[in-house]
């Protein structure tokens, strides 16, 4: 049966200082799990670490699953899955940006000056951001401009 553990009580953690899984003493608890520890070997103080950087502690329920659940066969390949959501919406802007922009001429892009003021829909040459299309207006003084990399809030009819 394992100890209980209490504030001022002793645990191992990893010090983030040390870089090292070493015996700490436990400064404050939330519930029944540590929360801050002070390394004995170097005296930080830090967050509580059950697992050195790259390692995923082991609950009891991922230990009990791994010995009933048996392996998965040698050589199985994994499954590819698709795109994630956070891909899913670069791939929907960039689409969006190729259809605003699509059959313009270089000519039909305006360029981009704080001083201008711009419509939802007008076509926008950046210097740094390169070609976009504005999306809406936020304010008198803001507009979003979608790029093909991302959409970026601008400045307009700002007075010298």
């Amino acid at each position: 049966m394992a100890k209980a553990l209490k504030a001022g009580g002793e645990v191992d953690s990893w010090c983030t200082k040390c870089r090292l899984f070493l015996n700490h003493r436990i400064i404050a608890m939330i519930g029944s799990k540590p929360a801050r520890v002070e390394c004995s070997t170097c005296a930080s103080h830090h967050n509580y670490r059950a697992a050195s950087p790259g390692e995923k502690p082991e609950t009891s329920a991922r230990a009990n699953a791994k010995l009933i659940s048996p392996a998965a066969p040698a050589g199985r390949a994994r499954t590819p899955r698709g795109p994630t959501k956070a891909q899913q919406e670069i791939i929907a802007r960039e689409q969006q940006w190729e259809k605003s922009i699509a059959g313009k001429s270089p000519r039909d892009f305006k360029a981009y000056r704080t001083t201008q003021s711009f419509q939802q829909g007008e076509l926008v040459r950046h210097s740094k951001f390169g070609d976009g299309v504005v999306t809406r207006i936020v304010d008198a003084h803001k507009v979003e401009v979608l790029f093909k990399d991302e959409p970026r809030t601008l400045a307009q009819a700002l007075t010298d």
